[in-house]
């Protein structure tokens, strides 16, 4: 995969028909979606069926299991991924025909034309601070459009078209697709180096944010200062005469904020920008969640909201899929699914989950376990992060740790999950399990688990199929009856 150049896009209405390669992906389905929902002919494949491809078969796309050439139809723009390889065989009958050939982030692009854009970027919180804002500018009458990476706990939808101005997007900075879009409202939750395949050096990573800070479009940047590699970039921002919005715990934060606390299952703490200050309840828990919200709440102020207004409709936000999202309470043992795949991404998600954990140790009077299951996601990042990825894992009462879920890259000889068991094994964790295949998981897990455990999958791969087949075993348990 290579670092993408923006280029020119043509108007919405003179794209279609068009064909998406790969439209189950979480980058495409809802791009898709938005597409069929403005009435275009649009069609997708993928190689297997999903959820995703057949919520889009209910929102009006034609889509097709498996690459054929002829699948590509009448289209007049074929949309792909960084994922699809050159010798996709619709791939290679669009360029063979000379068709219009954009990547998933011009496809995009085109649809933002015209409107008032907020990119939300950085290494980790991207989905959850996307959504926050979607939900937050919805719940306030605003009406936006959104294509965020992760689908809403409430609707199951990852995108819409909405009637108002705004049109709020998750940037990945991954491929360097940022960079394509018209953004006014620039939002960057860290920078912390990753993709580094891409990339090349942590430098040219971090120089890559400020690339899409200083965009030609941007008016404002809404940044974090908690984190060294985003607060290193505000100073330099502010300094050259952007407009810069910092949030954050820290004391120059103009978003701020302070006395946080749990608050049942989410968190609550004080917010002040400028001369308004009062209570923020999430229903979502952690720090890292009152920062995401921040962000939002930050972009809702640019957007014209009120602070009341903003404060409320972020309080009414229920997660994404796949953050935090509770898959089954069953047998005394709550069973956890989140998308975390970076060691930081881990360690929020482990604290958070510590919380929880002790949370109802308290309230049952039971010696509950933390549990962690971790598949690494790409032989590339594990390359570059085992040694972290082991010492995250010290968080955890037990860690279980499954083999790497390759994706779009070719195994590397020697690079395995055994890897992260090795260096958690180092770093003193305190128990550690290594399972290689994914379909074993959901029985392992189930033999460790005992009443008052709270157990957490983590990773952005397959490793999602696991809490269901847990839930399943669980159970099947005498006590999850009664007997």
């Amino acid at each position: 995969m290579m670092l993408l150049n923006p280029i020119e896009v043509v108007p919405v209405d003179e794209v279609g028909p068009v064909h998406f390669i790969a439209a189950g992906g979480s980058g495409m389905s809802g791009i898709a979606r938005l597409y069929a929902d403005l009435g275009i002919e649009t069609t997708g494949s993928d190689q297997s069926d999903s959820t995703a491809l057949r919520s889009l078969a209910r929102s009006g796309v034609t889509t097709y299991v498996g690459h054929k050439a002829e699948q590509v139809g009448d289209a007049r723009t074929v949309v792909i991924s960084s994922a699809i390889r050159p010798d996709n065989v619709e791939l290679v009958e669009a360029r063979a025909r000379g068709l219009r050939v954009w990547h998933r982030s011009a496809a995009l692009a085109a649809l933002m034309q015209g409107r008032r854009c907020v990119s939300v970027a950085g290494t980790h919180g991207k989905t959850t601070t996307t959504a926050m804002t979607a939900v937050m500018l919805a719940e306030a009458g605003q009406d936006p459009s959104y294509v965020i990476g992760g689908p809403l706990s409430t609707t199951g939808a990852s995108s819409a078209n909405g009637a108002g101005e705004a049109f709020v997007v998750e940037a990945d900075e991954s491929d360097a697709s940022f960079l394509q879009y018209p953004t006014e409202i620039a939002v960057i939750t860290n920078v912390e180096a990753d993709h580094l395949v891409n990339w090349g050096t942590p430098e040219a990573y971090a120089a890559g944010f400020r690339t899409f800070a200083t965009g030609p479009t941007v008016r404002h940047v809404v940044i974090n200062v908690d984190d060294h590699g985003s607060r290193a970039l505000a100073d330099e921002l502010a300094a050259d005469g952007h407009h810069v919005i910092r949030y954050g715990e820290a004391p120059d934060a103009d978003v701020r904020i302070s006395d946080v606390v749990a608050a049942g299952k989410g968190v609550s703490a004080t917010l002040t920008y400028g001369d308004d200050a009062g209570t923020i309840t999430l229903q979502v828990p952690g720090n890292h969640n009152l920062a995401n919200a921040s962000a939002a709440y930050a972009v809702g102020r640019l957007l014209g909201l009120t602070h009341d207004a903003a404060v409320e409709a972020l309080g009414r936000f229920e997660g994404t899929l796949r953050r935090f999202q509770l898959i089954t309470d069953t047998a005394g043992i709550r069973v956890y699914d989140d998308y975390a795949h970076h060691p930081t991404e881990i360690r929020a998600a482990l604290t958070a989950a510590r919380r929880a954990t002790e949370a109802g140790n308290e309230a049952t009077g039971l010696d509950g376990r933390l549990v962690a299951c971790f598949q690494p996601h790409l032989y590339s990042r594990t390359i570059d992060f085992a040694d972290e990825f082991g010492e995250v894992m010290t968080l955890a009462d037990i860690a279980v740790i499954n083999d790497i879920c390759g994706a779009r890259e070719d195994p590397v000889p020697g690079v395995t999950g055994e890897l992260v068991v090795d260096a958690a094994v180092r770093h003193g964790a305190k128990e550690v399990v290594y399972v290689k295949e994914k379909y074993d998981l959901p029985a392992a897990l189930n033999d460790l688990a005992r009443p008052g455990d709270l157990i957490i999958t983590l990773g952005c791969g397959d490793v999602t199929i696991v809490g269901p087949l847990l839930a399943d075993l669980l159970a099947e348990r005498p006590e999850a009856s009664g007997r």
